[in-house]
């Protein structure tokens, strides 16, 4: 419990500055205001695109003549979907430009661990009227087309099938050659010979090797052109390995589950659709039309990429990047402070229940089971898009959805720059009003220490009033100004006071001296007419009692004008060993029955003093001692020099003092004597203490080494130093205070 009761609480500049940090709230609560504004943004733009994909999707409302142009079921094929590509293709050998790509874009063909040789992996794209391809082939020995043989199928090669324009079977090997160049040539029905002289300048690609690994990547396009208006296609891979021998060794093909088809089929977008939503496009939204076996059938703009920032190591760019750190990192820690939930949940319509299922696949096979839709898709590279879906029904049945996707970057640039603009006023605005909580905490508590430091200052360490009143903070109109008036005025009451106390024992004196002296002369003539009366135990008594009272009210006025008497003395160089000695050898006749000793030093010790309060003090410091020296043992009395100093010893063997006793002995009022002894009021001691201090020195008391009884001690300035503080060479000086 003792913790609690020694707890003050935080000082005034501490709980300020507390309340100012209390303001970071403000900050929170416009962050708060910007998502609701963000998220009714985002969910006005979310109605307006599924608007949107509601009327294109009308457009295409029982038109199934749309989306059944392809003559077979897809499930008769293994699917080698083409992707559309946004941006243009190297031919390179690297799919960096084919846009965000994955191993799952690739279809994998040969065996089941993918690691024998011939096995690969297939991507296709779709741009400006080419079909591109991407193989990742598997070919421990890769053996290049010797152009001294006519045949080409002794050396590895790709040989693709399909339908030509004209209804034909199309035959075309891609061989290589050592400067890693693929050539196309229409081959013959047994894929020997070349079906021309010379390569087909429309097919080109290039061949690149893996480092590490016993793998080749071949990347090529052909035109769509040449595969027709059902763009059959059929992909098969050649492995030679023996450059001698040349004999094929194995053969990997893209054949469907069932050997009914010697091709695969491309699924690409239809022509018809594409025109109608050519038209329908606007600026950063992409519009993309899927029929109910998820193939795209039309692709029309593209979600605007958020805009790099300028890298450019200019200032005013520099502090631009860092204020949108702070703001992000302040973002990402209002959203962790908040716990909003992760942004891909649904904004309309009904959420799947798949977690691995992203949220484009979720809007398409919910759009498909004739549900409209937006969802907020997060994408990998930070940016997030909207993607709104709406069927499209024909005699109650779902042929297809519409997807509208857009970028919400303008929504999120508006949020970050709102912030950063709340973060930038909101951190100066603070620091503006901490700075002012400062000065005005600074101000407030350098108010209160000054009149602090005046109040403690109208008090000295012996609890004595130095002035009735306070200079500082008078005029103040606030409380500050009302609680220095108060104590101003109390200390005025309390000089009034002491005034008052300290004049009282002169004026007691004054009337009580006179009835005293009535009373002793009236027993002293009551003793004069009666002779036989002296003897009287009562006229003893009542004299007795006449001379304690005299005795009491000139210890309160010696006490009380003892400060005004001594500024009047002048004081004298005085040898204190000649005084000491000369009166420890008078103590003998005045206390009878009390042995004295005396111990001096060797040379003259001359100190500016007054004598006759020399002996007052040494009078109190030998009555003290005779009043509790254990009978039968010397009181000591010793004098020595140390430095600038001399040092007068007055010890008794007697009871040991407390602390506390040593600590309040020379106090005012204060008397360790016990009850019965009603004559003294604790005046003795601080008398010597006066004294001590009037000379410039001091006094204290302590216990002897053993214990067995006190030694007071008096430490007073020598003639000479004193001289040399006062700046004063004369004999005699007067003391100032």
């Amino acid at each position: 419990m003792a913790f609690k009761l020694n707890f003050r609480g935080p000082r005034l500049g501490t709980k300020l500055a507390l309340m100012g940090l209390a303001l970071l709230v403000v900050p929170w609560f416009s962050y708060l205001q910007l998502v609701e504004m963000e998220r009714l943004l985002i969910q006005g733009q979310s109605q307006a695109q599924l608007l949107t994909a509601e009327g294109i999707s009308t457009l295409f409302n029982g038109r199934e003549d749309l989306f059944n142009d392809l003559p077979v079921a897809l499930e008769d094929f293994e699917p080698l979907y083409a992707q559309p590509l946004e941006n243009t293709i190297r031919l390179d050998g690297s799919a960096d430009d084919w846009g965000q790509t994955d191993d799952r874009d690739y279809l994998q063909f040969g065996s089941s661990s993918g690691d024998q040789d011939a096995d690969f992996t297939l991507m296709l794209g779709e741009r400006s009227d080419y079909l591109y391809a991407h193989m990742r082939v598997q070919d421990s020995r890769l053996v290049y087309r010797d152009p001294d043989y006519l045949r080409l199928d002794n050396a590895d090669h790709i040989r693709l099938n399909f339908i030509g324009a004209d209804g034909r079977d199309g035959r075309m090997s891609l061989v290589f050659d050592p400067s890693d160049v693929v050539t196309g040539f229409s081959m013959d029905e047994q894929w020997r010979y070349a079906a021309t002289g010379s390569a087909d300048n429309r097919i080109q690609g290039v061949l690149r090797r893996v480092e590490g690994v016993n793998a080749v990547v071949v990347e090529f396009r052909i035109p769509l052109s040449l595969l027709g208006s059902r763009q059959y296609f059929g992909l098969t891979y050649v492995d030679v390995d023996d450059e001698l021998q040349r004999d094929i060794l194995r053969v990997t093909q893209t054949l469907p589950p069932e050997a009914t088809q010697s091709f695969n089929l491309v699924v690409l977008r239809t022509p018809e659709v594409r025109n109608i939503v050519q038209g329908l496009g606007y600026s950063g939204a992409k519009i993309v039309v899927i029929d109910n076996q998820r193939r795209v059938r039309a692709e029309v703009g593209a979600t605007r990429l958020a805009v790099v920032e300028d890298d450019s190591p200019t200032q005013m760019g520099s502090l631009t990047r860092q204020l949108t750190r702070v703001g992000d990192f302040i973002r990402t820690f209002f959203v962790s402070l908040s716990g909003e939930p992760v942004k891909s949940n649904g904004i309309g319509g009904v959420v799947g229940e798949a977690e691995d299922e992203s949220p484009s696949d979720r809007a398409i096979r919910l759009s498909l089971q004739g549900d409209p839709i937006a969802l907020r898709n997060p994408l990998v590279s930070g940016e997030e898009i909207i993607l709104a879906a709406h069927p499209i029904v024909s005699s109650d049945q779902v042929i297809g959805t519409v997807i509208v996707e857009q970028n919400i970057d303008d929504i999120l640039r508006f949020q970050r720059t709102a912030l950063e603009q709340v973060l930038l006023l909101s951190l100066l605005s603070l620091f503006a009003i901490f700075l002012a909580l400062i000065a005005f905490a600074g101000r407030l508590a350098w108010r209160i220490r000054n009149l602090r430091q005046e109040a403690s200052a109208a008090i000295d360490v012996r609890g004595r009033l130095r002035r009735g009143g306070l200079l500082n903070e008078m005029n103040a109109g606030d409380e500050i100004g009302d609680l220095a008036r108060s104590v101003s005025n109390m200390l005025e009451k309390l000089k009034q006071h002491n005034s008052f106390l300290e004049n009282m024992p002169r004026t007691l004196r004054h009337e009580i001296n006179n009835p005293l002296n009535t009373l002793s002369t009236s027993l002293q003539n009551l003793a004069d007419e009666h002779p036989g009366i002296d003897d009287s135990k009562y006229l003893e008594s009542a004299k007795r009692g006449v001379n304690r009272i005299g005795s009491i009210v000139q210890n309160l006025a010696d006490a009380a004008n003892l400060e005004e008497a001594l500024e009047a003395e002048e004081l004298e160089n005085i040898d204190l060993n000649e005084l000491l000695a000369s009166y420890v050898a008078n103590c003998g006749s005045s206390h009878a029955g009390v042995s004295f000793q005396y111990k001096g030093s060797p040379a003259p010790v001359h100190a500016l003093v007054s004598d006759f309060r020399i002996e007052q003090m040494l009078d109190k410091l030998i009555d003290n001692a005779v009043d509790f020296h254990r009978a039968g043992t010397p009181i000591r009395v010793q004098l020595e020099c140390y430095g600038d100093l001399l040092q007068i010893v007055v010890a008794n063997r007697g009871a040991a003092l407390s602390q506390e006793r040593l600590r309040t002995i020379f106090d005012s009022m204060v008397s360790h004597r016990g009850p019965d002894n009603r004559l003294h009021f604790g005046l003795g001691l601080h008398v010597v203490r006066i004294i001590a201090e009037h000379h410039g020195g001091t006094v204290s008391a302590v216990n002897l080494a053993d214990a067995s009884g006190v030694a007071f001690v008096v430490r007073l300035p020598l003639a000479e130093a004193l001289g040399d503080r006062m700046g004063d060479q004369s004999p005699i000086l007067t003391a100032e205070r």
